[in-house]
């Protein structure tokens, strides 16, 4: 879906949301009250300078508007692969982008992520994965690894990580899996304006994604083994 559509059906003609170059800034109101929207646009590769805009926007919106919930529109390829970036400190841009998003949650402002088309490896991980809850198009792609690159990193070989992927969402790709593991809330079908309307007032403000990955049973482990911890602590 184009981001000017969704914007459209979330907020109506007259949203006020616009794009310069790969980011979407602007104030919508949705319910008669203003809300904050940040996102990102043509599967845009995270680098250096996007990170720190959007991390600009999101300090921008905590100190000129306190408490104003904000919704993060998540359509990325992942982190920007190019030795220019990674000589800059990408990885500290990106953790200084999840370090304000999470701030914003901290000081009490609304967060909702809506992945509505792509979302990719860390660009995924340094805004969605950070929102109180992360929601998702029935059609968005997601995934942190392809399996090739998972692979490589773990020395496993890629036909045993296929076969592991037709029964264990944790190494298979796609919206539904990541539904099962507790990464996604849910998806929104329909009348988006009234998913939206619902996330926010009942999106979990603690991360509950442990609990709903061993609910769904698409992630077994990770509830136990954080409660043993606790229990132990």
């Amino acid at each position: 879906m184009h981001w000017n559509e969704l914007a459209t059906a979330l907020f109506g003609p007259d949203h006020g949301l616009q794009a310069e170059g790969a980011l979407i800034t602007g104030t919508a109101i949705f319910d008669g009250q203003p809300m904050a929207v940040i996102g990102t646009i043509d599967h845009a590769p995270i680098g250096v300078e996007l990170a720190l805009r959007q991390a600009r926007a999101v300090l921008d919106l905590m100190a000129q508007h306190p408490g104003r919930p904000l919704l993060l529109l998540v359509d990325t390829q992942g982190q920007q692969l190019r030795r220019h970036d990674e000589l800059l400190g990408i990885n500290r841009a990106m953790a200084h982008l999840a370090a304000c998003v999470d701030q914003a949650r901290r000081r009490g402002h609304r967060v909702i992520a809506l992945v509505y088309d792509q979302a990719l490896s860390g660009g995924f991980l340094a805004t969605g994965l950070m929102a109180d809850a992360c929601y998702a198009l029935p059609a968005a792609e997601i995934r942190v690894m392809r399996l090739p690159a998972m692979a490589r990193v773990t020395k496993i070989a890629e036909e045993r990580l296929q076969a592991l992927s037709q029964s264990n969402p944790v190494f298979a790709p796609g919206v539904a899996n990541y539904v099962a593991m507790g990464g996604i809330q849910g998806l929104w079908d329909g009348d988006l304006a009234a998913a939206l309307r619902q996330a926010l007032q009942t999106a979990p403000r603690e991360d509950q994604r442990a609990a709903l990955g061993a609910e769904r049973a698409g992630r077994r482990c990770a509830a136990p083994v954080i409660q043993q911890v606790l229990d132990a602590a």
